[in-house]
């Protein structure tokens, strides 16, 4: 099959809607390949807004302020994907996504660097005290001092959470002449010189900055408590570039109050405002040597294009070929087109015995099948058919009609 596939549907009915301010690359992406239906929404939406929004839309993009509830998906009666143009998906509905076979993509990746760069940045900041003295400045009042200012070279950094931005922090930190010291749940293997901390509380006790790189889980929650904070060095710094939820914000105000602590960094809250201008509320505000930043960790022009690019391409390519790959709902699969077949996408219950109704109902009808592929999860199954462009239209009725199916899609 030539590179000009085209898909059954055509693509003036499709319907995509990119909500938050997404990046044009991911407007472009699509425009440029035939796609005339894309809205570029500035804000998010609430639940009722999007309720309204979503009837006929097939893809929708969002990041991190819009929340797909499953009254949202409810009301998706043609939704195919959701492309999460961020690093997390907790704002997604997950397990009602998957129930209605709607693939969910993120950018794990693309704004690592963003976030690394500016850990490190705060760490110069705070370990010099120039948010003071910055603030001194504005204020008219002359403070040229070397007390309680530090160089970063010699101090140890603690790492709690050592995937993917946390190591680049590492590898930055150590090019900077730093001790690198570590803690992660899973095995990880050291990048430079960095070494691992047989626990929390080791890390705790060592580490002159503490910068925090975990996903926000029950498991977490809280994670940086009272006790936890007691457990850091005395004059310790605390970063968190992760999740709101993963410190306990009055006990480390109360730290920073009582000069437990130096300093802190915090880009992320457990409340965080809608939008732009609301009104932003914490316990650290007005403390000493504190880093306050709304949740601009990953906010550069070039994650956002990374970004834009990265999950456009998987909005696409599962549109236009089927590819699942870095999907968090239906299972990851990827195959080449087949020449002279149509494709057809069929979701359904993971149960026994459909893949063997699906081949019953085709074997019985005479439909040849050139290409199968069968890929599970807990609790669908994904399957792709590239069959006999002549008895395709068959095939997709046949396939409908397959007790625990979930949505059938004839992509080709």
């Amino acid at each position: 099959m030539n590179k000009q596939v085209t898909t059954s549907y055509p693509k003036e009915r499709i319907n995509i809607l990119f909500l938050e301010n997404i990046s044009d690359k991911a407007v472009q992406h699509f425009k440029l390949n035939g796609y005339i239906n894309v809205r570029k929404i500035t804000g998010a939406l609430s639940e009722a807004e999007l309720i309204k929004e979503i009837k006929d839309v097939h893809l929708i993009g969002i990041r991190s302020k819009t929340i797909i509830t499953k009254k949202v998906l409810d009301a998706a009666l043609k939704l195919q994907a959701i492309g999460c143009f961020c690093i997390g998906v907790n704002q997604v509905d997950l397990k009602a996504a998957t129930q209605k076979g709607i693939v969910v993509f993120n950018a794990p990746y693309s704004n690592t660097r963003s976030v690394a760069e500016l850990v490190i940045g705060a760490s110069v900041m705070l370990i010099r005290r120039i948010v003071d003295k910055n603030m001194a400045a504005h204020q008219g009042i002359w403070m040229k001092e070397a007390k309680g200012s530090y160089e970063l070279r010699g101090k140890t950094l603690g790492i709690i959470g050592y995937g993917n931005i946390g190591s680049q922090v590492s590898v930055l930190a150590e090019a900077l002449g730093m001790k690198v010291l570590f803690y992660d749940t899973e095995t990880k293997l050291p990048l430079g010189n960095a070494a691992s901390a047989r626990n929390m509380k080791e890390l705790l006790g060592k580490a002159d900055i503490v910068s925090l790189h975990i996903p926000e889980t029950a498991q977490t929650k809280n994670l940086m408590n009272k006790a936890a904070i007691k457990q850091m060095k005395q004059g310790a710094i605390l970063i968190n570039y992760a999740r709101g939820e993963v410190v306990d914000i009055k006990a480390l105000a109360n730290a920073l109050a009582e000069k437990h602590l130096s300093g802190a960094a915090i880009d992320v809250f457990p409340v965080e405002p809608e939008k732009n201008g609301d009104r932003f509320e914490t316990p650290l505000q007005g403390l000493s040597n504190v880093l306050l930043t709304p949740h601009i960790g990953g906010s550069t022009e070039e994650a956002q294009q990374n970004i834009g690019e990265d999950v456009s391409v998987k909005l696409f390519q599962y549109l236009e070929r089927g590819i699942t790959n870095g999907s968090h709902t239906v299972p990851s699969i990827a195959l080449p087109p087949i020449e002279g077949a149509h494709r057809i996408l069929h979701i359904h219950h993971n149960v026994p015995g459909v893949l063997s109704a699906i081949n019953t109902a085709l074997s019985k009808n005479n439909i040849n099948i050139l290409g199968q592929y069968l890929k599970t999860n807990d609790e669908i199954g994904y399957v792709v058919l590239d069959v006999d462009k002549k008895l395709s239209r068959q095939a997709l009725e046949l396939l409908k009609e397959v007790k625990q199916t979930i949505k059938v899609r004839m992509l080709y």
